[in-house]
């Protein structure tokens, strides 16, 4: 039954990625034509047509678009930039980028310094705001719970940039405890790592902690934990074993959206703290309009996000017996 779930999703999804393709396509040729993409990357001030001519060729945009009137039959669609760049995707062939390098050996040298700040700061984020949210649980109604609201709103209201350049001015200029960016491999890359992930571990704190408040609230408003507490159960019991435990299937939806960026990485994080990984090499991409490593890095995430998403079924299984993969 798994098996034959995983299949029909599999099959699915190859019109979602089609249809992101496409998007990320005409998005991206709205604003640059070929030539444009070719007078980028020869990087000089006066460029001839001759040497715009032989740019496109060397690198494939010397078709049409979309579509190339000039073929017959089936070439109309083949002949294309649009399909000569984006067919070779799905069988995970990123090719080379504009500028030359191989873009499937730049994911492999980045995509590490993006799990090193991504994965502890998601761990380390998502057993925070639990606990944080059991606390004004706890204590709901009392004065904790009205303070940890507002100190939660209060944080929800301020960029995650603010506290970047906060924090890289207190600890890192001022008190001089960590480097302000940059990356080093091994271990000395755990000093590098420090201020990005509590950042972004504390700038999480107020969203998410009251999205956790609201659902353990409405698990509490449930019958079955009336009946738990009026059995004799302590409220931090009733918590653990049962509230947390129903709530379990919305944490996991949620817990969905952030799975493909601990392989993409934080695009802000990793561009402001110099750090090497996918989220700093998209922006430098979009920066550069090396159009092959955008669609490679959006249709990446795309995957990744439908595996998430295709995961989370199946745990839905596990975690409530009661569901069944039809």
């Amino acid at each position: 039954m798994i098996a034959r779930y995983i299949f029909r999703r599999i099959w699915q999804a190859i019109p979602i990625l089609i249809g992101v393709n496409l998007l990320t396509f005409f998005l991206f040729f709205l604003i640059n034509s070929p030539d444009d993409i070719a007078r980028i990357h020869l990087g000089q001030k006066y460029v001839t047509r001759e040497q715009i001519n032989d740019w496109k060729i060397s690198h494939g945009y010397n078709v049409p678009l979309v579509y190339n009137a000039e073929k017959q039959g089936i070439e109309k669609i083949t002949q294309t930039i649009f399909f000569k760049k984006s067919v070779k995707l799905f069988f995970f062939d990123f090719g080379p980028s504009d500028a030359g390098r191989d873009i499937i050996q730049s994911i492999k040298e980045r995509y590490l310094p993006s799990l090193q700040v991504a994965l502890p700061a998601f761990l380390l984020a998502l057993s925070a705001n639990i606990l944080f949210a059991f606390c004004l649980i706890l204590f709901k109604g009392s004065r904790l719970d009205l303070v940890g609201a507002l100190v939660c709103l209060f944080l929800m209201s301020i960029s995650t940039l603010f506290f970047m350049i906060v924090g890289q001015f207190l600890v890192a200029k001022i008190l001089r405890w960590l480097p302000i960016s940059g990356y080093e491999d091994g271990w000395q890359a755990m000093r590098f790592l420090i201020l990005p992930i509590c950042i972004s571990v504390f700038a999480s704190i107020g969203a998410q902690t009251r999205w956790y408040r609201a659902l353990f609230l409405e698990e509490m408003s449930q019958d079955y934990v009336r009946t738990a507490i009026a059995k004799g159960l302590s409220p931090f019991e009733v918590l653990l074993k049962h509230v947390l435990r129903n709530a379990c299937i919305p944490i996991l939806t949620g817990v969905v959206s952030v799975l493909p960026l601990l392989f993409m990485g934080s695009l802000l994080m990793e561009s402001f703290f110099s750090i090497p990984g996918l989220g700093s090499y998209t922006i430098d991409a979009i920066r550069e309009q090396d159009f092959a490593i955008v669609r490679a890095m959006v249709f990446l995430g795309t995957e990744l996000y439908i595996l998430g998403l295709l995961l989370t079924d199946i745990s839905y299984v596990f975690v409530d017996k009661r569901i069944r993969l039809s």
